[in-house]
């Protein structure tokens, strides 16, 4: 952690990247001591990060990271597909020609990832897409809760990824909403978003069923 990064933003950077497994215990002097902070900040990240969702505080046994079920997941999704909605709309409203070509170009990136197999590559693009359009929106309050949201089932979502085949199912749908906003069409960018949201509850379902099938 640098000098000048606050310990709640280091400790939900390792749960969001899967350094802090579902359910594992968070000590505060192994916080304290990873992380170089004082108990007290460590603490104080603790209970910030549990009314994100992102960890989960026991009485008498402390913290530890929250655990997400499938059927949260799908919730989660659903409250993400109104808002990608809306942030797509809107950034087909606002964007400009750098935006444009920028997007593009993250486009064709993400058609490199999935020809020559990158999965992890491609899972790095596809968030780094649906950054940039929350950004480029200007919906601050909408970009706010999506982030939140993103953290908690950030598990589920790289799940998704590894699937066999998955990227060439959602490679279309991404550059549907690319191609939405660049041509300054709000209903298409949000058709486009809604869309994408509803395959990946598809796929979470398709997901959730290979687990419990013998």
């Amino acid at each position: 952690m640098s000098e000048d990064q606050p310990v709640v933003v280091a400790i939900r950077d390792a749960i969001v990247r899967g350094e802090f497994v579902p359910n594992q215990r968070l000590v505060e002097a192994d916080l304290s001591a990873q992380f170089s902070a004082s108990r007290a900040n460590v603490r104080a990240a603790l209970i910030e990060l549990a009314n994100e969702g992102l960890v989960e505080r026991v009485q008498n046994r402390g913290a530890r990271v929250r655990a997400v079920s499938i059927e949260e997941a799908v919730e989660i999704s659903e409250v993400r597909m109104m808002l990608e909605a809306l942030c797509a709309a809107k950034a087909a409203e606002r964007i400009s020609d750098e935006e444009i070509a920028e997007l593009r170009q993250l486009g064709e990136d993400m058609r490199q990832a999935v020809a020559g197999g990158d999965v992890v590559g491609y899972s790095a693009l596809n968030q780094r897409l649906h950054l940039r359009v929350r950004e480029i929106s200007g919906q601050r309050t909408a970009a706010q809760v999506l982030e939140r949201l993103r953290g908690q089932s950030v598990r589920h979502q790289f799940r998704l990824a590894m699937r066999p085949g998955r990227p060439s199912v959602s490679l279309p749908e991404h550059l549907a909403i690319i191609d939405g906003i660049c041509a300054h069409d709000p209903e298409r960018a949000q058709a486009a978003a809604r869309a994408h949201l509803e395959s990946v509850i598809k796929a979470l379902r398709e997901a959730d069923g290979d687990v419990i099938r013998p």
